[in-house]
């Protein structure tokens, strides 16, 4: 057992990247509660685990704020706190349309998981935090949300991305007296679902910088947004 262990969360992490930072995480030695908005998926995907012996399956649906709740009060019940959380969960890439031929209803429904899911998270775990005086919490973005080279294409996923680097500034500006760290991630194209097979990244590789922000030391960045390890534009 490590001295430093710490409690960390994931979300969406069944499968993909998510299930890269569970497994990178839990291998260092921290406690990790692997959440999936159906439990059994998230049982079967621990199941798969070389050593699950420190991965915790927790049923979490991010666009569901009930479920948040159930969730915080499962964690609180059993460490009364949390020392690292990981907005991974991300839904709908949406090639298909454009921002003239969008469907509505479809992009608020990215927004809901990608954007405020990640929202009510923070909100619901940031005091804990706080409370204890240290946190890390990596939102998982992508380029696709980077202002400075945005395209026209995938008009929902990347405005939900570039608006959940916005709350990764906003929350860092508000907790920088404690030693709280909230970035931003890129993972790079990754082989996922959304990803593609063609991908040039493993999930283990897309989950190495997400894991490094996750255990950033006291004095380190925050309010950032990264790729391999190195900062770059929002």
């Amino acid at each position: 057992m490590i001295q430093d262990r710490k409690i960390a969360l994931v979300t969406g992490a069944n499968k993909g990247i998510g299930l890269a930072i569970v497994k990178q995480l839990s291998e260092l030695g921290h406690q990790v509660f692997l959440g999936a908005r159906s439990l059994q998926k998230g049982l079967e995907a621990k199941a798969d685990l070389s050593n699950p012996s420190n991965v915790h399956v927790i049923e979490l649906d991010v666009a569901d704020e009930d479920s948040i709740r159930m969730a915080f009060q499962e964690i609180v019940s059993k460490y009364d706190q949390l020392d690292i959380l990981v907005n991974n969960a991300g839904i709908n890439y949406d090639t298909w349309q454009n921002a003239t031929n969008a469907d509505l209803n479809n992009v608020r429904e990215t927004l809901e998981t990608n954007l405020f899911g990640a929202w009510c998270m923070i909100q619901n775990f940031l005091p804990l935090m706080k409370k204890k005086g240290f946190g890390r919490i990596v939102n998982v973005s992508s380029g696709s949300g980077a202002i400075n080279d945005m395209g026209a294409g995938t008009p929902g996923y990347s405005i939900s991305k570039a608006a959940l680097n916005i709350l990764t500034i906003q929350f860092s500006q508000l907790n920088q007296e404690k030693d709280v760290l909230i970035n931003s991630v890129c993972p790079g194209w990754v082989r996922t679902d959304m990803g593609g097979s063609m991908a040039s990244r493993s999930p283990a590789q897309g989950a190495e910088t997400i894991v490094w922000a996750a255990l950033l030391p006291k004095g380190g960045p925050t309010g950032k947004f990264f790729r391999d390890k190195k900062e770059i534009s929002f």
